[in-house]
């Protein structure tokens, strides 16, 4: 099925000026869809090749490497322009700095990053976002958030959990505890402890909806029949956590869910969202919110996406671990034979959201 969503790393270029410009800045979003050779010293290059850059009068394009050596040029040594396809060639630079960023003890530079990756700094910022979904900053924080969750979980102390997360002090860190966790670190380390969750419900044109927020805004949109599985659910979410109903100070933030369940989007964009989950459930969710409404992408594309072109099942199932129903577009979401496939709130929902948005029904 055809999808608005997919997007070519390797981009077509017009003509010999924007390939030239494409070498200029060493763009590798360019790399595959030409390749250019050196008159003088008989050698030919992907676009992103760090090597000094030649005089352009010295240089002829060609459509691929076959094309240059018929015509009498060798492969470069540096860039290797033969080896394996760029988006391969991508996803393992992309890869090499995702482990580099992890084990950083603060966030790099997008400066350091670049010149890591040997490449200018708005081109790696492009090239990273387009594979991960995030920035390099933002992925940092989160692979920090999912390591101190882990090991509070664990049973770690709060400074342990802190110094083994690569905070150099205890007091750094509960500094940031509230924007890193989403909550007090305590709370993490007891199962959401001492958090205070409100909720409301109302009804929606889907049937039920649940709304719930914490300190930093909505945490859950669920969807159901009635309102009493709906706090089950919400309970199981936040099983230590302090539920109790929103009342009045509720009113803005339930008429805004409502609005967006029954196809009015606009009042959500008011409301900030309190977004959880492992760094990989992030990134899942951060490409479904880039799917415009009306437009579809199956799971095996969203994982080609993100670079992990054999994870079709963990983005499945990052999904179906969506706490934030349409906010979170998991609906937009299908198996690569153009099926429904799963979704946590009833296929019949998924499917009238679908017809809702495109205008007709997806097959099922």
């Amino acid at each position: 099925m055809p999808s608005t969503f997919q997007r070519t790393l390797a981009r077509p270029l017009a003509g010999d000026g924007e390939r030239w410009r494409a070498v200029l800045a060493r763009d590798a979003t360019a790399d595959g869809s030409f390749v250019y050779a050196v008159r003088s010293t008989r050698v030919y290059c992907r676009s992103s090749c760090p090597a000094r850059r030649p005089r352009p009068e010295q240089v002829r394009f060609f459509a691929d490497g076959d094309a240059a050596r018929a015509a009498g040029y060798r492969p470069c040594r540096r860039c290797r322009p033969d080896e394996g396809e760029p988006a391969v060639r991508q996803s393992e630079l992309v890869s090499r700095i995702c482990r580099f960023i992890a084990a950083a003890e603060t966030a790099p530079s997008l400066r350091e990053l670049a010149q890591r990756a040997g490449l200018s700094a708005s081109h790696f910022h492009r090239l990273f976002a387009a594979y991960t979904g995030v920035t390099p900053r933002a992925y940092f924080h989160a692979v920090r958030a999912s390591r101190v969750r882990s090991q509070l979980r664990d049973g770690l102390t709060v400074t342990a959990a802190a110094y083994e997360a690569g905070f150099n002090s205890s007091s750094r860190f509960y500094a940031a505890a509230q924007r890193v966790l989403g909550m007090k670190p305590g709370a993490v380390r007891h199962g959401g402890a001492g958090e205070e969750i409100r909720y409301a419900t109302a009804h929606c044109d889907l049937g039920t909806v649940l709304a719930a927020l914490s300190e930093r805004g909505i945490c859950a949109i669920l969807l159901g029949d009635n309102k009493r599985p709906l706090l089950a659910e919400l309970r199981g979410l936040f099983p230590n956590a302090t539920l109790h109903p929103a009342g009045a100070n509720g009113g803005a933030a339930l008429r805004a869910v409502v609005a967006l369940v029954d196809g009015q989007p606009a009042l959500l964009g008011k409301l900030p969202l309190d977004i959880r989950g492992t760094v990989f459930q992030l990134r899942v969710w951060e490409m479904l919110r880039k799917i415009p409404a009306g437009g579809v992408a199956t799971y095996a594309e969203i994982a080609s996406q993100l670079g992990m072109p054999r994870a079709a099942r963990a983005v499945a199932n990052a999904c179906a671990a969506n706490r934030l129903a349409v906010a979170i577009p998991c609906h937009r979401v299908l198996r690569g034979n153009g099926e429904l496939g799963g979704y946590r709130w009833g296929l019949q929902r998924k499917r009238e959201l679908l017809r809702r948005e495109r205008g007709s029904t997806p097959g099922s």
